[in-house]
């Protein structure tokens, strides 16, 4: 691991150190020419042009004018990065999408992407099948969280969990966005992508410590420090330091989990600089598994949501070491270049204990899953954006190149199919069973089973109409996917198993302000998806690989900016590839297609003052067409919850200055676990509270926060699946305590 660093560590030393080197010279000759006698006026005019005063807005993509600034009230930005077409404000954005910032982040309490997207009304949250991989499903189709970007770059984080202390902001792009980001490596994303900002050094010195505690005995320690160098406080260094260990409110089950990040940048004249590095380790023990249904098994009861059903032998650790190096640099007033370059390494091990219920009352087996996985990923982009003008039009000319590699080796075993008896309501715990299957290839050294390489170009034309009320964006982007396929016991390449074409996903989109704060917009996307090898049991094609999946988005939209609140309306239709085994022919494969249809409404800002709000409502209709034999044609789709709603309000509490409470609501609507729709997961409501105490002890500012998520201790089933087009339920978490304090140094 240290030898695949070395590259990444000679490219911060180039960029970093030189620019520092450089700087301190200049510092040096300007000390020198103020105290020499036999300095002339002009040398003193030569230097005073060799180091102009500049205003240090660092930012967190690099870019010159920094990020979009915060709406009223704190918790959402005015705009976010929209693709290679760079950092837009929301009124002139031919797209649904909110940017969530760290205020918002930290006075929440999240501690993953997933908490802090929780607040989003068009995304569900769940896991990923058989293991604790976050997941997202945004307008109804998934998005894993292997597929987050990072700073514009897919790949890059830890696969299945991301400690929130990482960001700065966590931007949510709805809608298909293969045009605007690149296709994402693991085939999910189509509904919608995010896209995670690291935090960068501010003007004003950071020092922060922070400590908390949660139901179960998790303790909660982290620093933040931030510092400003050099001329013109034009070098940036921001380090974050994390540890949570403890139980958790679930019975027995226990998270370990150890963050250290770094984050630098550099502004010169014309070009700044940034790069992050960071190591994550996740360990949790007796984590609390998903459930499967076998087939023709009633949808039992959520048992207790304190319950644990998992054995206690069970385990997933995940270690990941990431970095990336990110320079932009204008060539004039109105054109600018940029290049980016990002690495992972990950090592992930676990022993896994899925609980399928098998019939009434709870009973269930379940059996010992172990698998071993590492990936190694590269990628980078290079652009370049610029500004002229034709006539009465203005147009923004805007083209990229990227390229990701990745190289994954894999290994499982695995006990006898479910082969252990238990009960979701009253589990049998075993001594870990020996692992009796063959194939899966060496758990001690994996082999390398599958790589991937996506490379792709992309232009645009952003053209401006009437003094720019109206704005037209046409583009289109070619992608190459080049994906080959090997077998687990011997690393040798897969019959069929081998893919190498491109394909094109246009781009059509316009945006009309109607009145200054009232935009109307509309675009036509498609979106691509690479197909992974074949690995459905029984089928008669295990190991192919097919060509891209295109999927096609038409969506209308309005946005208005009230000044103190803005508020948004989307109107979309959405298909994407159903991929099955047909029952005749037993190939696996797309054989038919999901189509999504919805409408979603946001609000945000501070209605009055005193009080912020955050809320919004998604009514989707998920179906399935094409279906094995026309039986489950017109069905709902598995995992997509017919509405959604949510709505935050914080209110500060008059008379007590420093004191805010706040209060949220989380309602989402029946879900379907199997595509028949025989077994449906009821609607659920849950309810969060929280508040904020701002003061000063011994002069330094001191932040409480304190949260009580569930505050009913409802038993429920969260979500009913999302991955792989499979059907499982996940329980809800308990009644859970969160309390921090925050000492600014």
């Amino acid at each position: 691991m240290q030898y695949r660093l070395t590259p990444l560590a000679a490219a911060l030393a180039v960029a970093f150190i030189v620019p520092m080197s450089v700087a301190g010279l200049a510092q040096a000759q300007t000390a020198s020419t103020t105290e020499s006698t036999s300095s002339t006026s002009s040398d003193a005019a030569t230097t005073d042009k060799v180091l102009p005063t500049v205003n240090v807005n660092a930012s967190a993509d690099a870019s010159a004018d920094g990020l979009p600034v915060p709406y009223a009230g704190g918790q959402v930005a005015r705009g976010g990065r929209v693709g290679f077409l760079g950092n837009k404000d929301f009124l002139d954005t031919p797209f649904s999408t909110t940017s969530y910032t760290q205020e918002f982040i930290k006075d929440q309490q999240a501690q993953s992407v997933g908490d802090i997207l929780q607040n989003d009304p068009s995304i569900g949250i769940t896991r990923g099948y058989g293991n604790f991989q976050e997941l997202y499903v945004i307008r109804g189709m998934a998005l894993n969280s292997d597929d987050v970007a990072y700073n514009g770059l897919y790949g890059l984080l830890p696969r299945q969990y991301v400690s929130a202390e990482l960001l700065e902001r966590v931007e949510v792009l709805r809608g298909a966005s293969s045009f605007l980001n690149g296709m994402t490596p693991g085939s999910s994303g189509i509904g919608g992508t995010v896209n995670l900002l690291p935090k960068r050094a501010t003007n004003d010195p950071i020092t922060q410590v922070s400590v908390g505690w949660q139901t179960g005995g998790q303790g909660y320690y982290a620093a933040d420090i931030g510092r400003r160098f050099g001329p013109d406080d034009r070098i940036g260094v921001r380090v974050n330091a994390v540890r949570r260990e403890g139980g958790t409110g679930v019975d027995n089950e226990n998270v370990e989990l150890s963050l250290g990040s770094v984050g630098l940048d550099y502004r010169g004249n014309n070009f700044r600089l940034s790069a992050d590095f960071g190591f994550q380790e996740q360990r949790l023990i007796n984590a609390r598994t998903s459930v499967a249904l076998a087939s023709g098994v009633a949808m039992p009861a959520a048992p207790n949501a304190s319950s644990n059903f998992s054995q206690p032998w069970s385990y997933s650790n995940e270690r990941d070491q990431f970095g990336t190096l990110r320079g932009e640099w204008d060539l004039s007033s109105n054109t600018t270049a940029w290049a980016a370059y990002g690495m992972r390494h990950s090592y992930e091990r676990n022993s896994l204990s899925g609980v399928e219920v098998t019939g009434a009352n709870g009973a269930a087996a379940t059996y010992r899953f172990d698998n071993a996985r590492e990936d190694t990923v590269n990628t980078g982009e290079v652009g370049i954006r610029t500004k002229l003008t034709t006539g009465p039009v203005k147009h923004e000319l805007s083209a990229t190149a990227s390229i990701y590699q990745l190289d994954s080796r894999n290994a499982y075993g695995y006990s006898d199919f479910y082969g252990l008896t238990t009960n979701i309501y009253t589990p049998t715990n075993y001594a870990i069973p020996a692992i009796t299957s063959a194939g899966g290839g060496d758990l001690a050294a994996p082999h390398i089973t599958n790589s991937e390489q996506l490379s792709s170009i992309a232009i645009a034309d952003t053209a401006s109409f009437f003094d720019e009320r109206m704005q037209v964006t046409l583009g289109v982007r070619d992608q190459r996917v080049k994906t080959t396929g090997y077998a687990y016991a011997t690393g040798i390449q897969s019959a069929n198993a081998y893919y190498n074409q491109s394909a094109t996903t246009p781009m059509a989109a316009v945006v009309f302000k109607v009145l200054k704060d009232l935009s109307v917009y509309a675009n036509y996307v498609e979106g691509l998806q690479a197909s992974a090898p074949v690995t459905a049991f029984g089928a008669s094609n295990t190991g192919q690989i097919f060509a891209p999946y295109i999927s096609r988005q038409k969506e209308v939209g309005m946005k208005y900016d009230a000044g103190k609140v803005g508020m948004t309306a989307a109107l979309f239709t959405l298909s994407q590839p159903n991929l099955y085994k047909n029952s005749t022919t037993n190939f696996y494969g797309p054989n038919g297609q999901q189509r999504n249809r919805g409408v979603e409404f946001t609000a945000f800002g501070t209605p009055m003052r005193g009080v912020r709000l955050l809320a919004g409502l998604t009514l989707l209709d998920a179906k399935q067409q094409g279906t094995d034999g026309g039986t489950t044609d017109g069905k709902y789709v598995i995992g997509a919850a017919k509405q959604q709603a949510k709505a935050g309000v914080e209110w500060d509490v008059p008379g007590v200055q420093g004191l805010s409470t706040s209060a949220r609501a989380v309602y989402t609507g029946n879900q379907y676990i199997d595509a028949a729709n025989t077994q449906e997961v009821p609607s659920w409501v849950r309810y969060d509270l929280g508040a904020r105490y701002v003061t000063t002890l011994g002069g330094k500012v001191v932040t409480f926060r304190g949260r009580i998520d569930n505050v009913t201790n409802k038993n429920y089933w969260a979500s009913s699946g999302g991955g792989s087009g499979l059907g499982y339920l996940v329980l809800g978490s308990p009644r859970t305590f969160v309390l921090s304090a925050a000492v600014d140094f």
